[in-house]
């Protein structure tokens, strides 16, 4: 008598597999499975699943860096099981983070003496650089309204409609009201004229940004600057200004050294910049820095023991990674001055060859600025038969991820496609995106052409009948241009609601 015996999948050893020999029961969605499998299974399994991911370098949808050298993510994985909070554990990472702050400050003309300590702080990302900047501005302000004997329940900030959302984020978690400039055609950034009209006693701060999230402008910083301090010497208030550099930080000083938007014009306070985005690292860092100690309320800081040391910490986070923090010290000694400035030039370089070959086709208007971030926003001329939001959905079928979206109020007829040009889009891929933009244009010209030439065969064909029918059809042969119109636009528009079903995009 022969016994055989099956191992079991949970103890089968395994050197290579695919999910579709091992899984046969679905995947866990819900409930921690109740068996183990093998490494190389589970690894097969979730490399399966992400390949229905976007490719990250093609997609320009995102400031955030998607490509770094091999070196910097070896010194990334080396660092990937430290906790940065730990500082009295890993004092070389905190030692370099604070040397970020300082290259940083100095990068933006902080009052700091060449062998002093800036003040400052790594984040995660600038969203939460900016709750912190907010944080310390609205405590301020309190702070001056106690002093005075006035109320200080009603706090609010000025900002221009065209904010990122992480602004709407502090506003509503820390109870303060946010006051928007609209935008306006042709003006998609905030008025300094108007941002200053609605600054009133009860605001902490104007937030000028540097490099909008809707066509990479810089705001006009300087002339905020003047504006506010004569408002200032006229009622007493105080009111000082925030940088949002999120994208221009790591553009500005490159590009345009010469155009006063940071810690030169006397009223700006708080500058932050992420570090994932021009900064070159991958997405999870971010900086803020102030003007001078005096600008960061004392009562923010906590001083913990933890792990038999005290340190002073000022974060809305507490336990993150160290990687990002090594990695953006790593681009700024690797790179140096003369390096970011070299990328910079070579990313606006590309962009500029972006826009002109939009502009050589003739059916597009750029909306973007020349001095800005690198990225290429641009409007259609005629959106009689589709709009950016087609082109967007289509390009998709070439690995292209490329945002359509409208502006923000009062501008909210607008509606534009956005290029980011990042450091790993070659001159190479921006030809090739002129090239599939063209060819979906084509595409859509010609399925346009089609419906509108079957819809005028179908009316010509009723329009033949009826004149057949003789007396009897009198009603038929009443109908109008204007309805046969819209017979042709009905058509065209269950074709194009048959494409979009279909698959296509």
């Amino acid at each position: 008598m022969v016994i055989s015996t099956t191992i079991s999948d949970s103890s089968e050893h395994l050197h290579a597999t695919f999910a579709s020999r091992y899984v046969r029961d679905p995947l866990p969605k819900f409930k921690m499975p109740e068996r183990s499998i093998p490494k190389e299974a589970a690894f097969q399994i979730i490399s399966d699943e992400l390949m229905l991911d976007g490719n990250p370098r093609l997609n320009l949808a995102s400031f955030v860096t998607t490509w770094m050298e091999e070196e910097c993510d070896k010194l990334i994985m080396a660092s990937v099981n430290k906790n940065y909070v730990d500082m009295d554990e890993y004092p070389v990472t905190t030692e370099l983070q604070n040397r970020c702050v300082n290259m940083i400050a100095h990068l933006f003309n902080a009052p700091v003496g060449e062998n002093e300590t800036a003040i400052g702080v790594g984040t995660v990302g600038s969203s939460e650089a900016i709750m912190l900047a907010g944080l310390a501005f609205k405590r301020k302000w309190q702070q001056k309204r106690k002093s005075e004997g006035k109320p200080y329940d009603k706090p609010n900030i000025v900002t221009g409609a065209n904010v990122q959302v992480c602004w709407e984020k502090f506003a509503r978690y820390f109870e303060v009201e946010l006051k928007e400039v609209k935008l306006r055609e042709g003006y998609y950034v905030m008025d300094p004229v108007k941002a200053v009209e609605m600054v009133d006693e009860n605001t902490i701060c104007v937030a000028a940004i540097l490099g909008s999230t809707l066509t990479g402008e810089f705001e006009d910083v300087k002339l905020l600057n003047e504006l506010l301090t004569k408002k200032n010497t006229e009622t007493g208030w105080g009111t000082p200004i925030h940088v949002d550099a999120a994208s221009g930080g790591f553009i500005a000083p490159f590009l345009h050294p010469d155009l006063e938007w940071d810690f030169r014009l006397p009223l700006v306070k708080s500058i932050n910049v992420s570090g994932h985005k021009y900064g070159l690292v991958y997405a999870g860092v971010g900086w803020v820095v102030w003007r001078t100690k005096d600008d960061l309320p004392e009562e923010l800081i906590f001083h913990i023991n933890y792990l038999g040391s005290d340190q002073p910490t000022f974060t809305l986070n507490f336990s993150k990674g160290s990687s990002q923090i090594i990695a953006q010290y790593y681009q700024f000694i690797r790179l140096g001055f003369e390096g970011y400035k070299n990328i910079m030039t070579n990313c606006m370089d590309n962009a500029n060859v972006l826009k002109q070959g939009l502009v050589e086709t003739g059916r597009f208007e750029i909306v973007s600025k020349d001095i800005g971030v690198p990225l290429v926003a641009f409007s259609l001329k005629d959106t009689s038969n589709y709009t950016v939001f087609d082109i967007s959905n289509n390009l998709r079928r070439y690995g292209w991820i490329i945002p359509a979206y409208t502006m923000p109020p009062d501008a909210e007829h607008i509606a534009v496609l956005r290029v980011v040009v990042r450091e790993d889009f070659s001159r190479s891929l921006a030809e090739r995106l002129l090239s599939d933009i063209e060819k979906v244009m084509r595409e859509m010209d010609a399925v346009q052409s089609r419906a509108t030439t079957r819809a005028t065969h179908v009316i010509a064909t009723v329009d033949e009948t009826r004149e057949g029918e003789g007396e009897g059809s009198e009603k038929l042969n009443k109908k109008t241009v204007m309805e046969n119109r819209e017979e042709i636009a009905m058509y065209w528009k269950r074709v194009v609601d048959r494409k979009k079903t279909s698959g296509v995009c």
